[in-house]
Formats: C-alpha cells, structure tokens, sequence
C-alpha cells in the first residue's frame, strides 16, 4: 500500500519506518526540513534502539522516503497517518490541536481518490469528528473516511511494541474504512495480533484511559512505598505480593520518583480537561496528577536529608536524567524538579546521562556540569543520587566510586541496589520504601 505519514517525530518516524519494513510504500512528512535533511542523510533525531537500522534498511531498499512536500505524497496516497504533536495547551492544560487541525486542511487540498485519514496523534474525545468536519468543509468532494488509530508505543521498545502489539485499536465511523486497515496490518496477523474496531469516539478514550491506568498504578505504588517506609515494610515485596494477583499484574508497580515523559504528564491532565468539558469528572486521575507533581519535589528533600539536611556547597552527583532508560526524552522527567530543588538548596550538580546531556542542557539550569562517565560524577561528590535505571547504572564498582567521592552517600531513587551490598562498601544507604534491614531483591530491575 502507498502510505503518507505527516509528521516525522517520535510517533509518526517509529510508525512510517515499521509499516516501510512491513513492505508498504512509505513517505514521512514533515515541515521541518533540517529534520527532513537530516533523515535523508540517515541521521536519526532520535535515541530509539534499532531505529536507525531500520530506517538505513528500507530506504536503502526504496520503501521509505522523507519529504517536506506533502501535497504529491498524500495524492497518491491510500491512507494518510496524521501524526504531529498534541501537547499541553498553555495555561489550562488542554491538548493542543492547532497542528492537528492545520494538517487536516492541508490533507484536503490534496486527498485524490478515497482516502482514508487516520488519527495516530493522542487526540481528545471528538476530535476525529471535528477532523472529518474540516476536511468536508475545506473540500466538499473530498472522498475520506477519518479513523482513530491511537499509538501505544514505550519509548525505548517502540519498535518492539509496534510489530508485536498486545492489540491494534481502530476506531471507525464507516465501514468502507475496515478492509482498508485490515490491509495495513495484515503482516500483523501471523503474530496473531488482535485488531480491534470500536466507535472513533471509543478509540480515542482508549489511548487516554490506559496510560492514566498505568500512570495511577505508578503512583499508587509510590504512595505505598511511603507507607512502607512509616511502618518498616518493603514497598518490592509488597508490590511482588499484590503483582502475583494476575488481576493486579506485576508491570508498572516499580516505586520511584514519579512518573515522567512525552506521555503519562500530558495525557493525564489532557483526561481531566476533557472530563471536565463533558461534566464527568475524573476524580482519581486528578488526584494521580497533583500527588505525582509533588512527589519528584518530595525526592530533592529526600536527598536533602539523606545530606544531613543541608547540601548548600556541596557537590551531588546526579546518574540519570532522561525519564526512562534507553531513550533521551528529557520531558517532564523527574531529574528536573530534583535537580532544582537541590540548587535551590545551594547545591552543586555534576550529573552524567547515557544518552540525554544533550537535551538536558536545553532543560536544566546552565549552572549544571555535566560528566562523562558515573564515575567521574563521583569524583569528590558528597553525594550520589540514581534517578534513571540505566543498564550501566546496575553493576557500579562500589569500592571505586568511595574511594573517589567526598562522603559515601548514595541515594538510590529506583532501589537498584541492596542495602547489605551497599554498606559493604561503606555507604550510607538511602533507597524508596525500604529500611536499611530490607533484604529484598530488586524488582525494579525488571523491564516494563
């Protein structure tokens, strides 16, 4: 099939190049033509693993292309994927649909023939009606139909997620629409992925109910390792003891600094604006949202305490800013509000990231360094906080970052480590919902 993606960003490059190795014939579109440069170039603006392998495979085999001009490629296209960014609208948190909209009208101009014109985007309830009005209104003899085809990709298992989904969700108001998408992923079906046709209305909901569940697991679990730690409980065996109830599932019940990135931050406050417009309140994501803005404040004193309650002059080593690992997605990551509040506390950071400095530096105070390895973080830091898991984080050499450090302090903030092995070492130990007796292994080692 000839497919146009518009908007070669995190979504629409994952989605174009997956759908390109599938076998289809695909144009990735984008207005930003140092971006366009750069992917022809074979540059890949984003850290994502094994895309840049797969991009360098299907252009080279002339299944993918990328191009600022979307009039031919959406003219000779049989579906059209809208994929460009819906975030936060300033100052009262809605999503923001101004490209969405704009690409909508552009895509009318140019549609030839039946088109159908996909949502990939993470859009409010109703807006692939309002897409379709635009698109008739634009170019009455416009011949489309507009589906809902929400994305449900992790950053850092995009690729993973995308060729080997738990379901594909399409939502469509006509059913000229159906055999169309069916189409599109029918190389799916050896993997014997479910489709599943719903309402556009329904589609739409589902994106934004399941990353508000999971941003609700997350931040339940936080709260529990809170309690944990009043009480002298272990937040890792309690969340192995509730995750053994296959109703409940282990995923996402890692205790940690709150949740971050491009997706839970922004589609959980979008779900309380649109409960609010429809005068349906949704209470427990209000709640989710406001109890997980406190909690990446709440690491920074955290870490202040375990400073003896004050850090002013002195230097934190910081291991991990990205909000995940194997990404380097800096949005709404807890790094930034902690390393904040540290410097409002008069600290000094030196703080070190495997893929994410370079973005860090556009986000973070100027006063931040930066280093080049964990250990050199370390060198005569009076403390050392790990924000984001990182493979090479898991396995530090205990012994030589005392041996270069001020005062042996590591604060642990996704319980990577154990607290005998750490005070082997001679370390003062602080982790999340644990005492320093815990002997419990840890689960955040596990992959999400």
């Amino acid at each position: 099939m000839k497919i146009a993606i518009i908007g070669a960003g995190y979504v629409g490059l994952v989605t174009g190049v997956c759908l390109a190795d599938f076998g289809h014939d695909v144009v990735c579109i984008d207005k930003d033509q140092c971006r366009i440069d750069a992917l022809n170039r074979g540059e890949i603006p984003i850290y994502e693993p094994g895309l840049a392998d797969l991009v360098k495979a299907n252009a080279g085999a002339g299944r993918l292309s990328f191009s600022v001009e979307l009039r031919d490629a959406v003219a000779g296209a049989e579906v059209v994927f809208i994929a460009v960014g819906t975030p936060s609208r300033r100052g009262d948190g809605h999503a923001d649909l101004t490209y969405v909209f704009a690409v909508a009208r552009e895509v009318a101009d140019a549609v030839d023939g039946f088109t159908v014109v996909v949502t990939k985007s993470t859009v409010p309830v109703g807006t692939g009606d309002e897409v379709a009005r635009i698109i008739a209104n634009t170019n009455p003899e416009a011949d489309v139909a507009v589906v809902s085809n929400p994305e449900f990709l992790r950053e850092g298992a995009a690729i993973e997620d995308f060729k080997r989904p738990d379901r594909i969700v399409v939502g469509i108001e006509e059913e000229r629409a159906r055999s169309v998408m069916n189409e599109v992923y029918r190389p799916l079906y050896l993997n014997q992925a479910p489709i599943m046709f719903t309402g556009r209305r329904t589609a739409e909901l589902i994106k934004y109910a399941a990353n508000a569940f999971l941003a609700m697991k997350i931040t339940f679990i936080n709260e529990v390792a809170d309690l944990c730690e009043a009480t002298g409980a272990d937040v890792q065996q309690v969340a192995r003891g509730i995750g053994l109830d296959n109703r409940i599932g282990s995923k996402f019940l890692h205790a940690g600094p709150g949740y971050g990135g491009s997706c839970f931050p922004k589609d959980t406050l979008a779900l309380v604006k649109i409960g609010q417009d429809f005068e349906s309140p949704m209470r427990l994501v209000e709640t989710t949202v406001a109890i997980n803005d406190q909690r990446k404040r709440a690491m920074a004193r955290k870490v202040i305490a375990s400073c003896g309650g004050d850090v002013r002059g002195k230097t934190i080593g910081v291991l991990g800013l990205t909000f995940k690992p194997n990404t380097d997605d800096m949005r709404e990551a807890p790094s930034i509000d902690i390393i904040q509040g540290l410097m409002d506390k008069g600290a000094h950071v030196v703080a070190y990231d495997p893929q994410g400095m370079d973005s860090a530096r556009e986000l973070l105070p100027k006063e931040v360094d930066y280093a080049d390895s964990a250990y050199e973080a370390a060198i005569d830091a009076d403390a050392l906080v790990l924000i984001t898991e990182w493979n090479e984080f898991r396995s530090l050499d205990l012994g030589r970052l005392k041996l270069s450090m001020k005062s042996a302090v590591l604060v642990d903030l996704r319980n990577v480590y154990r607290y005998d092995e750490v005070a082997r070492h001679g370390f003062a130990y602080a982790s999340i919902g644990r005492h320093g007796d815990s002997r419990g292994t840890s689960e955040a080692q596990a992959a999400e």
